[in-house]
């Protein structure tokens, strides 16, 4: 597993019953992860003063519980990046902080190639990738169906010092935008996919990531350069295994690119324990 242990301004302090308790910043919210099945809290006297918790319903969804001065908004750094947090619907706040595994992994694959690297971002959400890639010296093109999230992730962009950077913000549904840039005859270095299990597009279309990644993925081959520099799928999908992932990059990527395959999973670690949070899954291919 790749652990993202190289934060400052977030960590795991404890995780029991369904729960873990976390600091963002100086803000410590306590939400909700099906991972964590065990029953026991390891530091039990921390868990008494939070800012806010997301308590699950019993008929689906929930809500935030403010306990104490919640800022509306507020920024956590990582290394250089600097990302906006606020509570969302669905225990959410706009940011993966194990991404963190990925960020680094494609920022050193950006700055040693030492060349012009175009990257495409699908499914782009805040921009957690959009931001690593910019810092990197990379023009990335960000790609979202939500309105909302692709102006949280211009701020993102703002917040880190690099509005002067070349990013395109797009409003739109994956499938689509990605045909009309197979007309266009554009070609990007780097392509990075974040699926959803299940949404819908800005029009009502709908993915359901079983049905539907292996053809997109077959679809972006199609706008990758002659000399392309990495793929990365990430996922959070239930019962999807990392090596599927693998398995359709492997089967959609052509020979003549001569690349690495490798999958896995990324997680996060608890502070003054050895446990560790299972938080997702990646495959990847990358120039070697």
């Amino acid at each position: 597993m790749n652990i993202a242990n190289n934060w400052k301004d977030y960590e795991i302090i404890d995780m029991a019953d369904g729960e873990k308790l976390e600091r963002w910043g100086k803000v410590f919210l306590v939400r909700p992860d099906p991972q964590i099945i065990w029953k026991e809290k390891t530091f039990p006297s921390k868990w008494k003063n939070i800012n806010a918790r997301y308590n699950r319903s019993k008929t689906g969804g929930g809500s935030w519980e403010y306990v104490n001065n919640l800022p509306k908004a507020w920024q956590v750094k990582y290394k250089e990046l600097t990302f906006n947090i606020k509570p969302m619907g669905f225990k959410h706040t706009g940011l993966f902080p194990e991404q963190a595994v990925n960020w680094d992994w494609m920022i050193d694959k950006i700055q040693k190639s030492k060349r012009e690297i175009k990257v495409l971002n699908l499914f782009a959400y805040t921009g957690g990738a959009t931001v690593a890639c910019s810092y990197a010296g990379a023009s990335v093109c960000h790609v979202d169906s939500s309105k909302g999230m692709v102006t949280w992730a211009k701020e993102n962009i703002i917040s880190s010092g690099l509005e002067k950077r070349p990013v395109r913000f797009i409003v739109d549904d994956v499938n689509k935008f990605v045909n009309r840039e197979i007309r266009r005859g554009n070609k990007y270095d780097a392509i990075i996919m974040d699926p959803p299990s299940y949404g819908r597009g800005a029009n009502g279309e709908v993915w359901q990531f079983e049905n539907d990644i292996a053809d997109l993925v077959k679809l972006c081959t199609n706008v990758l350069s002659d000399t392309p520099l990495f793929f990365l799928i990430n996922s959070y999908t239930t019962g999807i295994s990392s090596t599927v992932l693998e398995n359709i990059l492997r089967l959609c990527i052509n020979p003549k690119h001569k690349g690495k395959f490798s999958s896995g999973e990324i997680g996060l670690p608890m502070s003054n324990s050895k446990l560790v949070l299972p938080a997702g899954i990646y495959g990847r291919w990358e120039q070697i």
